[in-house]
């Protein structure tokens, strides 16, 4: 009988031992310990059980495995990396169609920082919304649009989003016959980039307006009374969930704040957290987002962490994360990850948005 199986036939408190032993596979945790021996560990000891900080800051090895780690990422930081992209640089912007502009960075260096092998704990997808696309039809008449791409968290690649910007400028003097037609241009370009089949589909402002705005679901963390000291970099061993008291819950936080890698500057977003399994301890996981607050890494880079931290250090039954970022340059960047093989999300436009 497979895991899948004894899951559906087990009761929740076993279902959760069942499904924390198949995720510890799959993310490299000691494989041979209950998700009720963990537990025994006690609030705060997050950091001595997860092999992530017991080894260091997001690694996942052992310290020979580490080295391996490291080697890895160093070849792979010889590919594209954010250092050599238009990022933080001045650039001339060019309103003539060009593909080459595109950055396409792989996202396999910063998973083996996590730990994370090709067999991911999550699936899920990048949803991109672009507010400033423009183009000419045949008779050089500007046409407008808002634009929606949707990258598969399975892509090989990220596109790095100044370049995404200069990419999408270039339309601004290009002639199209219609929109359907610069709809199939972006997603052959952009799926050429990522590495996979990027989905597009373009939208009018007052099809945009007549959606509305709309926060994401859940029970927001924010009120809660409590003294915060660390933000430097995120802190695992603030996560901790009780066994005793199964939940299904979704919380959300408007305080999720972290930084471009390259230039520094602030990325403000809204994150969500749907689970079912242990109770999370609610002022811990607010202190955990908290704790990005002067952190470096790409948006996709931050939900793959806090999915992995929570999975880790929760051992949750079902999982996910989806973070809403604000837009910068007339783009925004929404990750989503879960550990479900079918799910299905909204693209809610938030008011800080």
């Amino acid at each position: 009988m497979s895991e899948c199986e004894l899951h559906r036939k087990l009761p929740l408190p076993a279902c959760v031992a069942c499904h924390a032993a198949q995720f510890a596979v799959l993310i490299g945790a000691p494989p041979k310990r209950s998700v009720l021996d963990r537990r025994r560990i006690g609030a705060g000891d997050c950091r001595r059980y997860n092999p992530a900080k017991t080894r260091g800051a997001g690694s996942g090895d052992s310290l020979p495995g580490k080295r391996v780690a490291r080697r890895k990422a160093a070849k792979l930081r010889g590919m594209n990396t954010a250092e050599h992209s238009s990022l933080g640089k001045s650039v001339a912007y060019r309103d003539d169609y060009d593909a080459s502009l595109l950055f396409p960075i792989p996202r396999q260096a910063k998973r083996i920082e996590l730990g994370l092998t090709a067999d991911l704990p999550f699936h899920g997808v990048d949803v991109w919304n672009a507010y400033e696309l423009s183009w000419l039809d045949l008779r050089g008449k500007p046409r407008v649009a808002m634009a929606e791409f949707r990258v598969p968290a399975t892509s090989p690649n990220i596109i790095e989003s100044k370049s995404f910007k200069l990419y999408l400028n270039t339309f601004a003097q290009t002639r199209m016959a219609d929109a359907a037609a610069v709809a199939d241009l972006l997603q052959r370009d952009l799926s050429a980039a990522a590495g996979a089949q990027v989905t597009v589909s373009l939208r009018s402002g007052g099809q945009v307006a007549a959606q509305g705005l709309a926060e994401l679901d859940g029970e927001c963390l924010d009120e809660l009374e409590l003294d915060i000291a660390d933000y430097d970099a995120p802190r695992p061993d603030y996560l901790v969930a009780e066994s005793a008291w199964i939940a299904e819950e979704t919380l959300v936080s408007h305080l999720l704040k972290s930084n471009c890698p390259v230039t520094g500057q602030p990325d403000w977003a809204s994150v969500q957290v749907r689970y079912r399994g242990p109770r999370i301890d609610r002022a811990g996981l607010l202190r955990y987002l908290v704790s990005f607050r002067r952190h470096s890494d790409f948006h996709e880079q931050c939900v793959e962490r806090i999915f992995t931290d929570l999975l880790r250090c929760c051992m949750p039954v079902e999982l996910s994360v989806y973070a809403r970022y604000t837009r910068r340059g007339g783009l925004d960047i929404n990750p989503f990850r879960s550990s479900a093989a079918e799910w299905r999300i909204d693209n809610p436009r938030g008011a800080r948005q």
